[in-house]
């Protein structure tokens, strides 16, 4: 039923919680894992000309640091994994992701902004991907 299962992660401490539901998923349909990083362009476009670039750095280095996370577990459970660091809109992107790589589920988390997306906020991520996404979509209620 489900072949390519989509994770996106922010790298915050809910992640695991959503990982806890989407690895059984998984295993249980031999699908592999996609863990996608999306580094948000808002942020990185708000930043001046001087800081932009470390800024840029700074967030992809979270986004390894977030994927290696998702790809150990994934790993660790036996399945195949596809991670990916992107730049746009976070909801925008998962949602071209998903079409592009032919996910059949994604599995997210209603929760997990890093401080630097709170700040920036313009809307639950979630929220935009459930509206918007052509498959289905398992939310994961963080506490």
């Amino acid at each position: 039923m489900y072949d390519n299962i989509l994770v996106p992660t922010d790298g915050s401490e809910t992640v695991p919680e959503t990982l806890a539901h989407a690895l059984p998923i998984a295993t249980d349909n031999d699908a592999t894992i996609h863990g996608l990083y999306v580094v948000d362009s808002r942020i990185t476009a708000a930043a001046s000309e001087d800081s932009a670039t470390d800024l840029t750095q700074s967030l992809e280095a979270d986004g390894e640091a977030a994927l290696a996370d998702v790809e150990q577990r994934a790993t660790d459970a036996g399945l195949d994994t596809v991670s990916e660091i992107e730049t746009g809109t976070p909801a925008k992107t998962i949602l071209e992701y998903t079409e592009d790589n032919e996910i059949d589920l994604i599995v997210i988390g209603t929760k997990g902004k890093s401080p630097r997306e709170k700040v920036t906020s313009l809307g639950s991520v979630s929220e935009r991907v459930v509206d918007n996404a052509s498959v289905p979509v398992f939310v994961v209620r963080n506490a």
